[in-house]
């Protein structure tokens, strides 16, 4: 048995530390997109595969039996490459993926499809806008440059499309106490995220809650069937060995 482990979430470095415990010869690959991401105790690999057909090759030339798709729900084309290729090599595959938010008591969130219809559902008049979507896609909101954008990033940018915001450099996962004090630093009225699901970047939803905000919650892209599991715990039962990680 030899595994891919795709990551850039928590749940893949606890993956990672699961497969580490019970002995199993895995490389844990990231995308690139942050740069210096966080140690992993397995062999790391930084970086795309060329597609479809260059992430094929890959499994073939390294032997990989076993595919866990770790990263992040809205990393779609990873995930539709990953269940493309493993279909080409006979490669198993699983997808440890989060449970996705569910509004709550309190919660005033407007659920949108996509990006574009984020930055629709933004309001005329200008307004203070946590935009806490990462640096990927800021270009859909750059047509409504009346608002002041707060972005929190993991490294800072070259440059920003919206010509009034303010980049706060950090990396989660965040508290509700830390997101209650930044959103009321910058006085936000207005919360974008897209629905991540899990605990490690849930705080902003919390936070918005208590202070009464609105959230525009973007949807997750479509990606085709594929085995799934929450749990690292799961996905070792998957793989066949059991995990006990604690919490």
């Amino acid at each position: 048995m030899r595994i891919l482990l795709l990551g850039g979430t928590t749940e893949a470095s606890r993956m990672a530390r699961a497969l580490v415990g019970a002995g199993l010869d895995a490389v844990f690959s990231y995308a690139g997109r942050t740069a210096a991401p966080v140690a992993q105790p397995l062999p790391m690999r930084v970086g795309g595969f060329g597609g479809v057909e260059g992430l094929a090759d890959w499994l073939r030339r390294e032997r990989i039996s076993h595919v866990i798709d770790a990263t992040h729900p809205f990393a779609a084309q990873m995930s539709r490459n990953a269940v493309e290729a493993c279909a080409l090599t006979g490669t198993q595959l699983v997808a440890l993926e989060r449970a996705p938010w569910q509004a709550g008591e309190g919660d005033r969130w407007t659920l949108v499809s996509d990006l574009a219809a984020a930055a629709a559902a933004l309001p005329e008049a200008p307004a203070r806008v946590f935009l806490a979507i990462g640096r990927q896609h800021l270009d859909a909101f750059a047509g409504h440059p009346q608002h002041r954008y707060l972005l929190r990033l993991v490294d800072p940018p070259d440059a920003l499309p919206l010509p009034r915001a303010e980049a706060v450099i950090a990396r989660g996962p965040f508290t509700l106490d830390e997101d209650l004090a930044l959103m009321r630093r910058h006085g936000t009225q207005i919360v974008v995220a897209k629905n991540a699901g899990g605990e490690g970047a849930r705080a902003k939803l919390d936070a918005a809650r208590m202070l009464g905000l609105p959230v525009i919650l973007i949807d997750r892209p479509a990606i085709p069937e594929r085995p799934r599991a929450e749990t690292p715990e799961a996905v070792m039962a998957w793989l066949g060995f059991h995990a006990d990680l604690g919490v």
